[in-house]
């Protein structure tokens, strides 16, 4: 079901405050808990905070190839292989958190700009087939809160350990 104007412009709100949703959870984690792992196989904070970054700068092109192509192909990615093969860990934080902020910023002035006929492009995902810009928007309002929760509950898990 397509976004009403009212709904489309609440999503990209709450896109554009996941930045400091983010940096609100990871505020509250103290230093011995960053690279604590719940368990084999899930990623700690930090993993999840340099996932964001990557995750963020492919979304930004994303939604600029669903606007701008004429039969844009949206390519996943595993992003357990990249943080494994980019090894999370050994990247700083910051640099990471600062690539969310100003990806957002970018993107939160090209999502207010988009004529209505952009909302309706369509492309096709290599994975799970037809994407359009409005499902691109459902996806990534919501992808920093989703990963916010997860510090979240890493962090209760790992007072509780």
């Amino acid at each position: 079901m397509p976004f009403t104007a009212a709904e489309r412009e609440e999503r990209i709100a709450q896109y554009e405050r996941g930045p400091l949703r983010l940096r609100d959870a990871l505020a509250l984690v103290p230093d011995d808990a960053v690279r604590w792992r719940p368990a084999p196989g899930r990623w700690s904070v930090h993993e999840v905070v340099c996932h964001c970054a990557d995750s963020e700068t492919n979304a930004a092109a994303r939604i600029r190839y669903l606007v701008a192509e004429k039969e844009p192909v949206i390519v996943g990615y595993d992003q357990d292989e990249w943080a494994r093969r980019f090894d999370y860990h050994s990247f700083p934080l910051e640099p990471a958190l600062r690539t969310v902020d100003a990806v957002r910023a970018t993107t939160t002035v090209l999502l207010r700009k988009l004529p209505e006929a952009a909302w309706r492009k369509e492309g096709r995902h290599s994975e799970s087939g037809r994407y359009t810009a409005e499902d691109w928007l459902r996806i990534y309002s919501d992808h920093l809160e989703k990963h916010a929760r997860q510090i979240e509950r890493n962090l209760t898990a790992w007072q509780e350990s």
